[in-house]
């Protein structure tokens, strides 16, 4: 993404990239033999000697993500070392991450040119719309499910009520057989105003706060431009107002009847939580300190 960015960057006196230069095709190569192991690291790109400088705490998985994620056009190298098994996994984590991509597969990196020049793959506009989980997760892929190629399926987990803390961080950071790649928000019982989000890429996953809910500021408070109180009340639903939990799993042999019931059972019953003053406070919250960015400050 830096490197598109460039060509839309304008310097001080106007002058940009785009304008002697067109971005044709992103292009990125994937090794098949080290794809899985790569994918299932806990490095750093520093334990590697790929930073781009002091202050680089990316990890490898993050960088084999984002940059499958970008790409119009995947090569997937090596498939005759890398032998049927891991070449079908590598295929799985690609789709999974991008279902989108034109996928080359070959050894010794030999690509017919055609196929990554002039190809005029690249959309400055679909560029700047979400990576995969998001269209999944808002209903914007426009993408041929590819489950019967490649046996990559994705599956969104939509609740209202809240989440029981302890239980949902023991399955968050459990395994997740088959999801090799999800994202989404969520809110737990003892934190009713903070929107959580996860984010699971390979081996690596995290959870953190990203703000709070409009449903937790009062309205006196709310902006009235038009299109956030549209959007407000698309996702307004008494009694919890616009709380909810939305998560996307991509992967290969997800039982997505087994993971949406374990995500449910993760859930407080409404007989115990019916309405957001009469959340229990005495329940077991192992998650850590949230602070607000000008609080930490």
């Amino acid at each position: 993404m830096p490197v598109a960015a460039t060509f839309d960057f304008r310097d001080e006196d106007g002058e940009s990239l785009s304008d002697v230069a067109r971005l044709d095709t992103m292009v990125t190569v994937v090794d098949a033999v080290n794809l899985l192991k790569d994918f299932s690291s806990h490095d750093f790109l520093h334990d590697r000697g790929e930073t781009m400088g002091e202050g680089d705490e990316r990890t490898l998985v993050h960088l084999l993500t984002d940059q499958i994620e970008f790409a119009d056009v995947v090569i997937l190298n090596k498939i005759d070392d890398a032998g049927p098994e891991r070449t079908d996994a590598a295929r799985k984590i690609i789709r999974s991450l991008n279902a989108d991509a034109q996928i080359i597969e070959t050894n010794h990196s030999e690509v017919d040119s055609d196929s990554i020049l002039d190809t005029g793959l690249f959309d400055f506009e679909a560029a700047h719309q979400h990576p995969m989980w998001v269209k999944e997760l808002y209903g914007f892929a426009d993408h041929v499910p590819e489950t019967e190629e490649y046996g990559v399926a994705s599956y969104v987990y939509r609740a209202r009520q809240p989440f029981e803390p302890a239980k949902i961080l023991a399955l968050l950071d459990g395994d997740l057989p088959g999801v090799i790649r999800a994202k989404g928000h969520f809110w737990i019982a003892t934190r009713p105003e903070w929107v959580a989000e996860f984010s699971l890429a390979g081996a690596l996953s995290s959870v953190q706060p990203i703000g709070t809910w409009w449903a937790s500021v009062p309205d006196t408070r709310w902006p009235d431009h038009p299109s956030v109180l549209d959007y407000i009340k698309q996702h307004w639903a008494e009694p919890w107002g616009d709380r909810r939990q939305e998560l996307v799993f991509i992967g290969a042999g997800i039982d997505w009847p087994l993971l949406k019931s374990r995500l449910d059972a993760c859930l407080l019953s409404e007989a115990v939580a019916s309405g957001p003053d009469v959340l229990p406070i005495d329940l077991p919250d192992p998650f850590p300190l949230w602070r607000r960015v000008e609080d930490a400050a």
